[in-house]
């Protein structure tokens, strides 16, 4: 799974997943202002998406791209978290006929876990560790193609 396009050819709007197994964090964010906002999880049965939400989302966002946070083992190594996490961009990518990129995303949920106030919930954390995922992102995005249009 690459993790930019090759080419700029105009600002995009982005759905950004924290992929796991119970729950699949969500955030929306746009090139322009390089800047996401955490939507909410999706519920997940052992990786498979409730595709019913997921297909409104995409209906309602109506993103022109996907990323997706890869979850490298803190040696580098491929977990099976990160295959399946993988798997998911790419039926992303076949479902919706837009393309997925991926993006390291270790120590996001713990990065996540800093910045909720206690009492939050898993899926609030899941959501804001997508948010995460997807502002670093965008931010690798505009550091690639500065000022263009």
């Amino acid at each position: 799974m690459e993790s930019l396009p090759a080419k700029k050819t105009k600002e995009i709007s982005v759905l950004g997943f924290d992929f796991g197994t119970k729950r699949i964090g969500v955030a929306s964010g746009q090139s322009i202002t390089n800047k996401a906002n955490a939507l909410h999880a999706i519920s997940a049965k052992d990786g498979i998406p409730d595709w019913t939400a997921l297909d409104d989302l995409v209906a309602q966002w109506q993103p022109d791209v996907f990323v997706v946070g890869l979850p490298y083992n803190m040696d580098d190594t491929e977990s099976e978290l990160l295959r399946r996490a993988r798997k998911f961009g790419n039926r992303l990518n076949g479902r919706y006929a837009k393309p997925c990129f991926g993006i390291d995303e270790r120590l996001s949920s713990f990065e996540a876990r800093g910045q909720l106030m206690r009492g939050e919930s898993k899926a609030q954390l899941d959501c804001l560790a997508a948010q995460l995922i997807l502002e670093t992102w965008l931010n690798c995005f505009a550091e690639k193609f500065p000022n263009e249009s």
